[in-house]
């Protein structure tokens, strides 16, 4: 199983085994002894199922474990298979070499899995994976859920956003989720909105949160009944993975960067097929935000390779972020175009995610003429004309139809 999400593996192992399956992840989280352990195994047979990043078949030992497994892989599963295609929101490099990859795995049997695959997308997939629509035909259970409503709702200020996350969680009587855009927007109007829905009925997650808190965070909301009112204020770092039945509202306190992201995010209320309601709050200074994000998430050519360098001096060391920051573009936190530059180097497989969070290691030197100026240039304006769908979205008249419509699919 290909998959870019490192941090989901271990849940998504646990639950294999848990139904008998004998299933593993190997990725950077773990030490040298730890993969080694698990190579052997893997050469011998011993798994069912294996979880990697992509960027895992550039490692030799992986191949030479690969070669060693008797019979060799019987199916290829590429997840978030989005990432595949420049079309795609969130597109990783090492994905476009999946094709490739299949055919040194000797052609498997091969399923291409994603929730947010418009027709450009698809066709794409497609073609990296050098399979026809006869081979690779689509199978889509449908994007319309008729249990979830959807409204747009223009607000000036926070006082008025607060008042329609009280009014629609009352109303609701259950569990729900309020998406932020900003964690320090998140942090701020966590003490507002407590003072009226009470601050026990309250949590916040982030990717800040150190891991014992956000377990605790998870399983409390998990398991919260539907008379407990739980309200979780979030941004986007939760919900990949999160299959709690009983949602009864998402709302999004800023605007979501692109189609793709809103229709994730709603697409966790009402999986137990009871209605439920996304409300997305709609103020026009919010576009701010999202435009500051476009250019966070696309560093120049320039900032990539003061990165790396900054990276490859430190050869084998660990680097955070913060201290990347005040490298490359000083010391203001407000500035995340750091945290965008090691992303993407990561992506690229010049970098490896150490085990703690904003924490990375050097992988690799950047090689020359990998950093391409215009396709970095043409990224940066998919990402704004996707921030443009989202406005067209927020103005339509039918967001289910809307989305629908987005996808090609019904």
């Amino acid at each position: 199983m290909f998959s870019p999400l490192i941090a989901l593996m271990e849940d998504q192992v646990t639950a294999l085994k848990a139904r008998g399956i004998r299933a593993e992840f190997i990725n950077s989280t773990l030490n040298r002894e730890q993969r080694e352990e698990r190579y052997a195994a893997l050469a011998r047979g011993e798994y069912d199922l294996v979880y990697v990043t992509p960027e895992r078949m550039y490692k030799r030992e992986f191949r030479a474990a690969l070669d060693e497994l008797e019979g060799g892989i019987k199916l290829l599963a590429v997840d978030e298979t989005h990432c595949i295609t420049k079309w795609g929101h969130d597109f990783r490099p090492a994905y476009k070499e999946v094709g490739r990859f299949r055919v040194e795995l000797g052609s498997p049997v091969t399923i291409a899995l994603t929730a947010t695959a418009t027709p450009a997308v698809r066709d794409d997939i497609r073609k990296t994976l050098d399979l026809d629509e006869d081979e690779m035909p689509l199978f889509s259970s449908g994007l319309d859920r008729p249990n979830l409503s959807f409204e747009s709702v223009t607000v000036w200020g926070d006082d008025e956003k607060v008042q329609w996350i009280e009014d629609v969680a009352r109303q609701a009587k259950g569990t729900g989720i309020v998406y932020f855009t900003l964690i320090k927007t998140l942090e701020h109007m966590a003490f507002e909105i407590g003072k009226r829905w009470g601050s026990k009925r309250i949590e916040i997650y982030h990717g800040k949160l150190d891991p014992e808190e956000k377990k605790r965070v998870y399983d409390r909301f998990t398991a919260a009944r539907p008379e407990d009112r739980l309200m979780l204020l979030a941004t986007n770092a939760f919900g990949m993975g999160v299959d709690k039945p009983d949602i009864r509202y998402i709302m999004h306190y800023q605007v979501p960067g692109s189609v793709e992201s809103y229709y994730q995010e709603v697409g966790r209320a009402g999986r137990d097929g009871l209605d439920s309601r996304c409300v997305l709050l709609y103020e026009e200074a919010d576009l701010t935000i999202q435009q500051e994000f476009v250019r966070w998430m696309n560093p120049s050519i320039d900032l990539l390779r003061d990165a790396a360098n900054a990276f490859a001096s430190t050869r084998h060391a660990e680097l955070h972020v913060d201290d990347l920051r005040e490298l490359i573009t000083g010391r203001d936190r407000g500035d995340r175009r750091a945290d965008y530059c090691a992303i993407a180097l990561e992506k690229m497989g010049v970098l490896e995610a150490a085990a703690t969070p904003e924490l990375y290691r050097f992988s690799r030197r950047l090689q020359e003429g990998e950093l391409d100026g215009e396709e970095l240039a043409a990224k940066r304006e998919r990402d704004l004309r996707r921030l443009l769908d989202m406005v067209e979205l927020v103005r339509s008249e039918d967001i289910r139809q809307y989305v629908l419509d987005y996808f090609g699919l019904d």
